[in-house]
């Protein structure tokens, strides 16, 4: 099983970003997690560009069509959806890769309620398979992703994220294409 975890933070020390890597190192090989870090890369959306997408465009949307489950963290700026995220979202939203991909959410922080929010609505129109009940929130804002792995390395931290990655999978199974 594959799974891409996308970090809505353009910002390179994100706790969200740093986060998602913890979930990656805590799966090891199962399920298979690939970190997409790179939303402040995206070109800024036009409708115009959407039939030949420019080719950071066509990189997120092949990840996104190989995986078989989507793991979104993002922080929330001014009680909202980062600029670069809501751009990736904008991009993706007419094509065909995220439809029926199962979503999950996970956090980095304690607040950004008004964001998630907003984020789940999205998420829920997006996909028919975002699992609004399965939520991984840890609280580890201001954190630099050096205290963020090491924070999260205690055995009560992992053990949290496993649970999360293995209901996951679990959920994600019946999305699972058949050899």
């Amino acid at each position: 099983m594959k799974l891409l975890a996308i970090s809505g933070s353009a910002r390179r020390a994100s706790t969200n970003t740093a986060m998602l890597y913890a979930l990656q190192s805590v799966a090891g090989s199962t399920p298979e997690i690939s970190v997409y870090d790179r939303v402040g890369e995206l070109p800024v959306f036009s409708p115009d560009l959407e039939q030949d997408p420019p080719l950071e465009v066509a990189a997120l949307a092949k990840a996104i069509a190989e995986a078989d489950g989507l793991i979104l963290a993002s922080p929330e700026y001014i009680r909202s959806i980062p600029g670069g995220l809501k751009n990736a979202i904008d991009w993706l939203v007419s094509r065909n890769e995220v439809i029926g991909k199962p979503i999950v959410l996970a956090h980095a922080s304690h607040r950004g309620d008004d964001m998630l929010h907003q984020l789940r609505i999205i998420l829920a129109t997006l996909s028919d398979r975002f699992n609004e009940d399965l939520f991984l929130r840890l609280p580890l804002m201001k954190l630099s992703p050096d205290e963020v792995a090491a924070h999260l390395s205690a055995p009560r931290h992992q053990e949290e994220m496993r649970r999360f990655l293995d209901a996951f999978a679990n959920y994600c199974a019946p999305a699972v294409r058949l050899p």
